[in-house]
């Protein structure tokens, strides 16, 4: 009887060390199968963090600076047939560059947005009149402006005047600045807002394609003398 009883108890003992092992090995797959799915999705969280990281450097490092802007009076009092002006700033340009720490910025997709509270115009980039010097005669000599004052583009064209450009990248087909580079937006105010009278409030960002924009206002001044060009910001 003793016997018998030695060899039912070794024979637990032994189905218990089965049992064992199988749910070891069996918490061992799933530990493992488990370990898998956390090391693959901590390595898609690794690359979606290091993406948004460096697009988030980018953005915040990247914009574009508001240097000057200058505005050109005219003293036409008719354009076409539809309005008349007098002694109204009819031309600006705006000078800008890339900020410091700043990734490329290609001019070709930027947006210029200006406002005075009643009309609001977003205007791009018209290749047509790009320029890699001013005029020897002055700035709004350029061609760009065409028959001065009036400038030669529509409400929603901007053109570029390169004063330093040391790489080249400014280009006609794709104006592209970066460190040290310093350009000239110009703008028909005349085309936008039929001419910028006294006290005339305005609003406008220089917007590119990614970074942060280029922010800007200014007031024109209370009167306008006889001098013909005027530094507004």
């Amino acid at each position: 009887m003793r016997n018998i009883k030695r060899i039912l108890k070794e024979n637990d003992l032994g189905d218990m060390g089965i049992g064992a092992m199988i749910v070891f090995i069996a918490m061992v797959l799933v530990a493992g199968i488990a370990a898998s799915v956390l090391i693959q999705t901590a390595n898609r969280l690794e690359i979606q963090a290091m993406k948004t990281g460096q697009e988030t450097t980018e953005e915040v490092a990247t914009g574009i600076g508001i240097e000057d802007i200058t505005g050109q009076k005219g003293s036409l009092n008719i354009y076409g047939s539809t309005w008349a002006t007098n002694n109204s700033i009819l031309n600006i340009t705006i000078c800008v560059s890339p900020r410091s720490g700043s990734k490329d910025i290609d001019l070709s997709n930027t947006i210029v947005e200006l406002s005075d509270s009643t009309s609001k115009y977003l205007l791009t980039y018209n290749q047509s009149y790009w320029f890699l010097t001013p005029d020897p005669d002055g700035v709004f000599e350029t061609a760009a402006f065409g028959a001065s004052p009036f400038h030669n583009m529509t409400a929603k064209e901007f053109s570029v005047i390169v004063l330093e450009d040391a790489d080249g990248s400014c280009v006609q087909t794709n104006p592209v600045i970066n460190r040290g580079d310093h350009v000239l937006l110009t703008i028909s105010t005349a085309e936008n807002f039929r001419g910028l009278t006294e006290r005339t409030d305005i609003w406008g960002m220089v917007i590119p394609e990614s970074g942060a924009p280029g922010v800007f206002s200014f007031r024109t001044p209370s009167s306008y003398s006889a001098e013909v060009v005027f530094d507004l910001y």
